[in-house]
Order: structure tokens, then C-alpha cells, then sequence
């Protein structure tokens, strides 16, 4: 097999294996990295690297290496957009955490987040107490979106932030 159908193949290979390793522990991980994660991505880089460009250690084999794993990423998500059973199967749906100022204790329990950090969560987004949350809800990419309620004029109030430090759920 020529050098550059040879650096193709190996990079689709581990390009595969990496979305059914993320997706078999813990999928959306890459959207809530902790220091922890940030190592286990860097070992896996150069743990995969050889793998992917074998002996062609050169700038055309990197820049193939590349190529090939924007290209496959660019197709998964295509057929995720078009395919609602794969996009179902790669990612989860998002999960209702309070629900008009009660706690959905399965609901925490299976995304691993405390009933303190919660709290923490439903500050950032300027709500003082859990009884104030009409909805709350953990977002597919691991984000946390918080519908509040004015006590004084019965307004409702949304806001979304992006977490610096976002949690890491199954």
C-alpha cells in the first residue's frame, strides 16, 4: 500500500475508535474537561500518533493525518444532522434538573452533579434560591440553562452560561 493511502486508512481507523471509545465513556467530555481529562486527551494524542502516520514521519504525512480527521469529522456530524437515530445514539438528551423549584433527584443522580453545585450553577445565572427556578435543565454539551421567575412581577427570565469548569457526566 503507497505512504499516503496507508497514512488515510490508519488515521480513519483511529479517528473510529476514538468516537466509540468517547462515546462508551462518557461522551460529552470534550465539552467538559477537567485537568484530569486535559492529560488523558494529551497521552491519547501521542499515544495515537504513531498509529496514525505509521513510519512516514514527514510534513506531508502529519498534514494528511490531519486532513483525514477534519474530513471524518466533518462527515460524522453531516450524518448526525441527517440522521436523527445516529445523533440520538451519539448524544444524549438533555436533562431536566428542577423542575418549577423542585429537584429531579434521579436526575442529578445519573449526570453525577451535587445538590451543592447546582446551587452553584443556578447562582451564576443570578437565581437565589432553587424554589425562585421554573426549569432547569443540563444542555447536550454539558452546559447548564436556568428559567427563572420575578417573585415581584411574575416575569420570566432565561439565561444560559457557558461554564468555565463544566462537569463530567454518563
Amino acid at each position: 500500500m503507497n505512504s499516503i493511502l496507508d497514512v488515510v486508512v490508519r488515521s480513519l481507523c483511529v479517528y473510529l475508535f476514538m468516537v466509540i471509545a468517547i462515546r462508551l465513556f462518557g461522551k460529552n467530555q470534550l465539552s467538559q474537561l477537567n485537568a484530569g481529562d486535559v492529560v488523558l486527551l494529551l497521552l491519547i494524542s501521542n499515544a495515537v500518533q504513531n498509529a496514525m502516520v505509521g513510519p512516514d514521519t514527514s510534513l506531508q504525512g502529519g498534514l494528511i493525518a490531519a486532513l483525514v480527521l477534519f474530513v471524518a469529522n466533518f462527515l460524522l456530524k453531516r450524518l448526525m444532522f441527517s440522521n436523527h437515530s445516529f445523533e440520538t445514539f451519539m448524544e444524549e438528551d438533555p436533562i431536566i434538573l428542577i423542575k418549577d423549584g423542585v429537584v429531579n433527584e434521579k436526575g442529578l443522580n445519573k449526570v453525577k452533579i451535587t445538590k451543592d453545585e447546582l446551587e452553584e450553577a443556578i447562582r451564576e445565572h443570578g437565581v437565589e434560591k432553587i424554589a425562585n427556578v421554573k426549569l432547569s435543565i443540563l444542555e447536550v454539551d454539558g452546559n447548564i440553562s436556568v428559567v427563572s421567575e420575578d417573585d415581584e412581577s411574575k416575569q420570566t427570565h432565561y439565561s444560559r452560561i457557558k461554564r468555565k469548569n463544566k462537569r463530567k457526566y454518563h
